[in-house]
C-alpha cells in the first residue's frame, strides 16, 4: 500500500450520527488532508479498504477562536469527506458491538 494515500486519509470519524449514517445510507466520515482533492480521496479509499466508492461530499472545517486563560488562538482548521460506496459494500474498522 502506497504511504501517500495514507496520508491524504487522517482518521475515521466515528460518533453516534456517523454510526447511524453508515448503517441507513452507506456512508462513511473520514478526516482527511486539508489539501487533497475528491479524486485523490477517492482513489485512497478504494485502494486501502478495496471498496467503490460512488459519491464523495467535502467539507472545509473553519477554525474557531478558543481561549485558555489569558491566551487566546484558533484551533486547527481541518476537512471531512463524507464517502458513499456502492451497493452492499462496507467498511469495518474493527470496533466491537
Amino acid at each position: 500500500m502506497n504511504t501517500k494515500y495514507l496520508e491524504i486519509l487522517k482518521a475515521p470519524v466515528i460518533t453516534e450520527k456517523t454510526r447511524a449514517l453508515a448503517e441507513k445510507e452507506g456512508k462513511y466520515v473520514f478526516k482527511v488532508d486539508p489539501r487533497a482533492n475528491k479524486t485523490e480521496i477517492k482513489q485512497a479509499i478504494e485502494k486501502i479498504f478495496n471498496v467503490k466508492v460512488e459519491e464523495i461530499s467535502t467539507i472545509n472545517v473553519v477554525p474557531k477562536k478558543r481561549r485558555v486563560g489569558r491566551y487566546s488562538g484558533l484551533t486547527n482548521r481541518s476537512k471531512k469527506a463524507i464517502v458513499k460506496l456502492a451497493e452492499g459494500q462496507t467498511i469495518n474498522f474493527g470496533e466491537e458491538e
